[in-house]
């Protein structure tokens, strides 16, 4: 006769339960790259915000050589952040295509996300050129918000955090002002400003210090 399978114990069927909801819930080294990102982009490109609203009301009037040095310097401390995080990663042995599918899903969602603003970026920039409408141009930073919310609400739907969804409807609400606000340079740049800190710089600082507490306790 053939021997009965053996009966799964208690322990077997607790560990396998264990490991499914390792799976589901996230675990593993978190990544420092996606929060530095959001928290670099925000702190910099906010303070350009802030520069444009001092040349907007007049308090800042400097060559247009220096308003050049300073925008291409922004870009450049970003993409130096930006290389560092990358490599810190790759250092810690930290992969976006590995680990657990919560990770990989969230990595996915904000990477096409970033593939996304890619295309806007051209769109509307040949449209601003084309027209010679810089205000073609400024519907790029409402479209990117609100492919933002999105991405944010499906990091909510995968982690449930309240955060999260806070900044989904934040983004949300951030593109539909800007839209609205294309004519109106001082109130663009002012809700561009908060939402840059708000929505990038502060939910950045969350994902490092759980990125930096998570693998200081593993």
């Amino acid at each position: 006769m053939p021997a009965k399978p053996a009966k799964p114990s208690a322990t077997s069927a607790e560990a396998d339960l264990a490991y499914m909801r390792a799976i589901v819930e996230g675990g593993g080294r978190p990544q420092l790259t996606l929060g530095v990102a959001y928290l670099a982009g925000g702190l910099l490109y906010g303070l350009q915000c802030l520069f444009h609203v001092g040349q907007a009301t007049g308090l800042i009037r400097w060559p247009d050589l220096a308003n050049l040095a300073f925008v291409i310097l922004i870009s450049v401390s970003f993409l130096a952040v930006l290389v560092w995080a990358i490599g810190r990663d790759r250092k810690d042995g930290v992969s976006t295509t590995r680990g657990p599918m919560a990770t990989r899903t969230l990595n996915a969602a904000f990477s096409a996300t970033g593939m996304a603003n890619l295309a806007v970026i051209l769109i509307f920039g040949f449209g601003a050129l084309r027209d010679q409408d810089f205000a073609v141009w400024l519907y790029y930073p409402a479209v990117i918000f609100a492919l933002q919310a999105a991405a944010w609400y499906v990091a909510w739907s995968m982690k449930r955090k309240g955060w999260m969804l806070a900044c989904s409807g934040g983004g949300w609400l951030t593109a539909v002002a800007l839209g609205l606000l294309v004519r109106q340079p001082e109130w663009y740049l002012g809700v561009c400003t908060l939402a840059l800190f708000a929505l990038f710089a502060l939910p950045g600082w969350v994902m490092v210090r759980d990125a930096r507490a998570a693998r200081a306790a593993g």
